[in-house]
Protein backbone atom coordinates (compact mmCIF):
# COMPACT_ATOMS: atom_id res chain seq x y z
CA UNK A 1 0.00 0.00 0.00
CA UNK A 2 1.50 3.34 -1.09
CA UNK A 3 1.74 6.37 1.17
CA UNK A 4 -0.29 9.41 0.24
CA UNK A 5 1.47 11.99 2.39
CA UNK A 6 1.44 14.75 -0.21
CA UNK A 7 -2.23 14.48 -1.13
CA UNK A 8 -3.27 14.00 2.51
CA UNK A 9 -1.22 17.05 3.52
CA UNK A 10 -2.69 19.19 0.75
CA UNK A 11 -6.18 18.05 1.75
CA UNK A 12 -5.69 18.67 5.46
CA UNK A 13 -3.61 21.87 5.41
CA UNK A 14 -5.81 23.42 2.73
CA UNK A 15 -8.97 22.63 4.67
CA UNK A 16 -7.42 23.82 7.94
CA UNK A 17 -6.50 27.18 6.40
CA UNK A 18 -9.91 27.57 4.72
CA UNK A 19 -11.70 26.82 8.00
CA UNK A 20 -9.35 28.65 10.34
CA UNK A 21 -8.88 31.75 8.21
CA UNK A 22 -12.55 32.37 7.63
CA UNK A 23 -13.33 31.72 11.29
CA UNK A 24 -10.56 34.05 12.46
CA UNK A 25 -11.68 36.80 10.12
CA UNK A 26 -15.32 36.45 11.21
CA UNK A 27 -14.39 36.42 14.89
CA UNK A 28 -11.64 39.00 14.95
CA UNK A 29 -11.07 41.03 11.77
CA UNK A 30 -14.63 42.25 11.38
CA UNK A 31 -14.92 43.14 15.06
CA UNK A 32 -11.43 44.66 15.28
CA UNK A 33 -12.11 46.86 12.27
CA UNK A 34 -14.68 48.73 14.35
CA UNK A 35 -11.80 50.08 16.44
CA UNK A 36 -10.31 51.92 13.46
CA UNK A 37 -11.60 55.26 14.73
CA UNK A 38 -14.41 56.13 12.32
CA UNK A 39 -17.12 54.39 10.33
CA UNK A 40 -15.24 55.14 7.11
CA UNK A 41 -11.94 53.79 8.48
CA UNK A 42 -13.76 50.69 9.76
CA UNK A 43 -14.91 49.87 6.23
CA UNK A 44 -11.45 50.47 4.81
CA UNK A 45 -9.74 48.23 7.38
CA UNK A 46 -12.24 45.39 6.92
CA UNK A 47 -11.92 45.59 3.13
CA UNK A 48 -8.12 45.59 3.29
CA UNK A 49 -8.08 42.56 5.59
CA UNK A 50 -10.50 40.48 3.53
CA UNK A 51 -8.79 41.51 0.27
CA UNK A 52 -5.46 40.29 1.68
CA UNK A 53 -7.00 37.02 2.81
CA UNK A 54 -8.61 36.24 -0.56
CA UNK A 55 -5.50 34.97 -2.44
CA UNK A 56 -4.40 32.92 0.58
CA UNK A 57 -7.88 31.45 0.86
CA UNK A 58 -7.92 30.66 -2.87
CA UNK A 59 -4.58 28.84 -2.53
CA UNK A 60 -5.86 26.93 0.51
CA UNK A 61 -9.01 25.89 -1.33
CA UNK A 62 -6.97 24.83 -4.36
CA UNK A 63 -4.65 22.77 -2.17
CA UNK A 64 -7.61 21.15 -0.45
CA UNK A 65 -9.27 20.26 -3.76
CA UNK A 66 -6.07 18.82 -5.25
CA UNK A 67 -5.52 16.82 -2.06
CA UNK A 68 -9.13 15.64 -2.07
CA UNK A 69 -8.85 14.31 -5.61
CA UNK A 70 -5.59 12.58 -4.66
CA UNK A 71 -7.17 11.02 -1.58
CA UNK A 72 -10.19 9.84 -3.52
CA UNK A 73 -7.95 8.25 -6.15
CA UNK A 74 -5.80 6.58 -3.52
CA UNK A 75 -8.84 5.21 -1.71
CA UNK A 76 -11.06 4.28 -4.67
CA UNK A 77 -11.02 0.60 -3.73
CA UNK A 78 -12.10 1.36 -0.16
CA UNK A 79 -14.85 3.65 -1.48
CA UNK A 80 -16.19 0.77 -3.57
CA UNK A 81 -15.57 -2.10 -1.16
CA UNK A 82 -15.91 -0.79 2.42
CA UNK A 83 -19.33 -0.21 3.96
CA UNK A 84 -19.88 3.49 4.74
CA UNK A 85 -16.90 4.92 2.87
CA UNK A 86 -18.91 5.74 -0.25
CA UNK A 87 -21.56 7.56 1.79
CA UNK A 88 -18.90 9.47 3.71
CA UNK A 89 -17.19 10.45 0.43
CA UNK A 90 -20.50 11.59 -1.05
CA UNK A 91 -21.25 13.68 2.05
CA UNK A 92 -17.80 15.29 1.87
CA UNK A 93 -18.30 16.05 -1.82
CA UNK A 94 -21.70 17.69 -1.25
CA UNK A 95 -20.40 19.74 1.68
CA UNK A 96 -17.29 20.78 -0.26
CA UNK A 97 -19.48 21.96 -3.13
CA UNK A 98 -21.66 23.89 -0.68
CA UNK A 99 -18.60 25.50 0.94
CA UNK A 100 -17.25 26.43 -2.49
CA UNK A 101 -20.58 27.98 -3.46
CA UNK A 102 -20.92 30.00 -0.28
CA UNK A 103 -17.27 31.08 -0.49
CA UNK A 104 -17.68 32.21 -4.11
CA UNK A 105 -20.90 34.09 -3.34
CA UNK A 106 -19.28 35.72 -0.31
CA UNK A 107 -16.38 36.85 -2.48
CA UNK A 108 -18.79 38.40 -4.99
CA UNK A 109 -20.45 40.30 -2.14
CA UNK A 110 -17.04 41.21 -0.71
CA UNK A 111 -15.97 42.66 -4.05
CA UNK A 112 -19.11 44.82 -4.13
CA UNK A 113 -18.22 46.19 -0.70
CA UNK A 114 -14.50 46.52 -1.43
CA UNK A 115 -14.95 48.26 -4.79
CA UNK A 116 -17.08 50.90 -3.08
CA UNK A 117 -13.96 52.01 -1.19
CA UNK A 118 -14.03 53.11 2.43
CA UNK A 119 -17.73 52.40 2.91
CA UNK A 120 -19.01 53.63 6.27
CA UNK A 121 -19.41 50.61 8.51
CA UNK A 122 -20.01 49.97 12.22
CA UNK A 123 -17.84 46.84 11.97
CA UNK A 124 -16.67 44.77 9.01
CA UNK A 125 -20.07 43.40 8.12
CA UNK A 126 -22.41 45.80 9.93
CA UNK A 127 -23.33 48.69 7.65
CA UNK A 128 -23.54 52.24 8.89
CA UNK A 129 -26.72 54.23 8.29
CA UNK A 130 -24.62 56.33 5.91
CA UNK A 131 -23.72 53.36 3.66
CA UNK A 132 -25.28 53.17 0.21
CA UNK A 133 -28.25 50.80 0.10
CA UNK A 134 -26.60 48.28 -2.25
CA UNK A 135 -23.43 48.19 -0.15
CA UNK A 136 -25.42 47.88 3.07
CA UNK A 137 -27.37 44.95 1.57
CA UNK A 138 -24.12 43.20 0.59
CA UNK A 139 -22.69 43.77 4.08
CA UNK A 140 -25.83 42.39 5.70
CA UNK A 141 -25.61 39.22 3.58
CA UNK A 142 -21.91 38.92 4.42
CA UNK A 143 -22.73 39.26 8.11
CA UNK A 144 -24.83 36.11 7.86
CA UNK A 145 -22.55 34.18 5.50
CA UNK A 146 -19.32 34.82 7.46
CA UNK A 147 -20.42 32.08 9.87
CA UNK A 148 -21.68 29.64 7.23
CA UNK A 149 -18.27 29.00 5.66
CA UNK A 150 -16.52 28.01 8.91
CA UNK A 151 -19.56 25.95 9.91
CA UNK A 152 -19.44 23.93 6.68
CA UNK A 153 -15.65 23.64 6.55
CA UNK A 154 -15.60 22.75 10.26
CA UNK A 155 -18.06 19.97 9.49
CA UNK A 156 -15.68 18.82 6.75
CA UNK A 157 -12.88 18.66 9.34
CA UNK A 158 -15.07 16.40 11.50
CA UNK A 159 -16.00 14.16 8.57
CA UNK A 160 -12.32 13.95 7.62
CA UNK A 161 -11.57 12.75 11.16
CA UNK A 162 -14.28 10.14 10.75
CA UNK A 163 -12.74 9.11 7.41
CA UNK A 164 -9.43 8.60 9.18
CA UNK A 165 -11.14 6.35 11.71
CA UNK A 166 -12.59 4.32 8.84
CA UNK A 167 -9.03 3.51 7.76
CA UNK A 168 -8.17 1.64 10.94
CA UNK A 169 -7.49 -2.02 10.07
CA UNK A 170 -10.39 -3.29 12.18
CA UNK A 171 -12.78 -0.84 10.56
CA UNK A 172 -11.60 -1.79 7.07
CA UNK A 173 -12.08 -5.49 7.84
CA UNK A 174 -15.51 -4.96 9.39
CA UNK A 175 -16.65 -2.59 6.62
CA UNK A 176 -15.52 -4.78 3.75
CA UNK A 177 -17.06 -7.87 5.39
CA UNK A 178 -20.38 -6.04 5.90
CA UNK A 179 -20.37 -4.69 2.34
CA UNK A 180 -19.64 -8.09 0.80
CA UNK A 181 -22.37 -9.76 2.86
CA UNK A 182 -24.99 -7.28 1.62
CA UNK A 183 -24.08 -7.65 -2.05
Amino acid sequence: MARNTVSRSLHDVGLAAWFGGTLANAVSLNAAASEAGSDKATGAVANAGWDRWTPVNAAAIGAHLIGSVGQLGANKDRVAQQQGVGAMSAAKTVLTAAALGVTAYSRVLGKIVSQAGATPSKRGTKPSKRARADIAAAQTRLDQLQWVIPAITGTLVVISSYAGEQQRPGEVLRGTTEKSSTV
